[in-house]
């Protein structure tokens, strides 16, 4: 099985050598691993270069895109650089963070994963933090949400919900989008992926009400989005953001910020969100 990285980066000379390393050392190596460094003002881009002189298969592509570190567009528009320097001869495309330690059979678990279920569209591990010194799941996970930090789509899959959207909210419309088309999505508890930074860690202050926002980009309507808006903010101990999403929602309405799924879309969206709600009360 093909499998195709890529990497977006942007400051990461503290953390890309030691993902870079768990990723040429796997039981099953990469075909192709891109690292696109955005901007990057200290030496990532010379760590990924003395990788490609060890490595083929590692290349490394510069990027220019906003200053920014919103929530979404700035890591999608880099993806999308990567993916663009690459064939169309692979099997899986991942999409992984420049600040994760993968265990050494991880992109084997993955194939196997794949070729043992012709349905599943999407695969990934879980993510731990550290928290004094011992390393934890970190808080918002899920067992039916792979985390953005690494997906892995199969390729008849990414085509079918037509890539990732260069908005907040790109990692929920794939999954949502992936079982419109009949795919399943798959978390492997057994995989635990060391993730380095906390995610968010550096988005800037204009991105709190992205994710309201994001809640009004999937159609999901103010019932759902109160549900939505209440369960994150907990997730993330911080109650107060529940008004940030709320704001985000409204103006998003009041500007009729364009949607990222159709009217169809939408509506099998909100259905699935109802009855996963309700089948966590029968």
């Amino acid at each position: 099985m093909k499998i195709y990285i890529v990497i977006p980066a942007h400051n990461e000379a503290e953390n890309i050598f030691r993902t870079l390393e768990s990723l040429t050392s796997q039981s099953l190596l990469p075909k192709k691993l891109v690292v696109v460094d955005d901007q990057s003002t200290d030496s990532t881009a010379s760590i990924v270069e003395r990788f490609s002189e060890k490595f083929p298969f590692v290349r490394l592509v510069k990027s220019l895109s906003s200053e920014a570190h919103l929530p979404g567009s700035k890591v999608i528009n880099a993806f999308h650089k990567g993916l663009k320097q690459l064939d169309e001869e692979y099997d899986v495309i991942c999409k992984f963070d420049a600040d994760l330690i993968f265990p050494k059979h991880y992109l084997a678990s993955l194939a196997a994963h794949f070729e043992a279920d012709k349905s599943l569209g999407m695969c990934g591990g879980f993510c731990q933090v550290q928290v004094r010194g011992k390393w934890v799941l970190e808080s918002l996970t899920g067992k039916d949400h792979i985390r953005g930090a690494l997906k892995a789509y199969r390729k008849a899959c990414y085509k079918d919900i037509g890539g990732l959207k260069a908005s907040m909210g790109w990692d929920t419309v794939d999954e949502l989008l992936a079982q419109y088309h009949g795919w399943k999505i798959k978390t492997d508890p057994n995989l635990l992926v060391k993730h380095l930074r906390p995610t968010g860690f550096t988005y800037n202050k204009t991105a709190k009400w992205k994710q309201g926002e994001a809640f009004y980009k999937l159609r999901y309507g103010w019932l759902i989005t109160i549900i939505a808006s209440v369960k994150l903010a907990l997730k993330k101990k911080e109650p107060r953001l529940v008004l940030d999403y709320l704001q985000g929602f409204q103006k998003a309405k009041a500007s009729k910020m364009p949607f990222l799924v159709s009217e169809k879309e939408g509506a099998f969206i909100r259905r699935l969100r109802y009855k996963k709600m309700l089948s966590k009360f029968f």
